[in-house]
């Protein structure tokens, strides 16, 4: 059994803080979902350049899944496809072209 607690206030965190600020700091946090898998989407079209531009930053990098919340399977057919885009000259590799 652990021994008891000291010092801080009651209901503080590790910090002091409270807890409700955790709330106000955080503001509205969307729920990421995968696009595809919602529209039931088959294979991702490399010449789509319309949705494929939605998954690249303005570098030019390809955003992952965790940023954007698409699914494995589709990350990869969107990955394939961005880069066929890309050779096809129907996306660019960097900011610079």
């Amino acid at each position: 059994m652990p021994p008891p607690r000291r010092g801080k206030g009651k209901g503080k965190g590790k910090f002091g803080k409270d807890k409700k600020d955790k709330g106000q700091r955080a503001l509205f946090r969307r729920r990421k979902f995968c696009r595809f898998t919602a529209d039931k989407v088959e294979w991702i079209d490399y010449k789509d350049v319309e949705v494929l531009k939605d998954f690249i930053n303005e570098n030019g990098k390809i955003i992952p899944a965790r940023i954007t919340g698409t699914a494995a399977g589709y990350q990869r057919q969107l990955s394939e496809a961005v880069k066929r885009a890309r050779f096809l000259a129907l996306l660019p590799y960097t900011d610079l072209h």
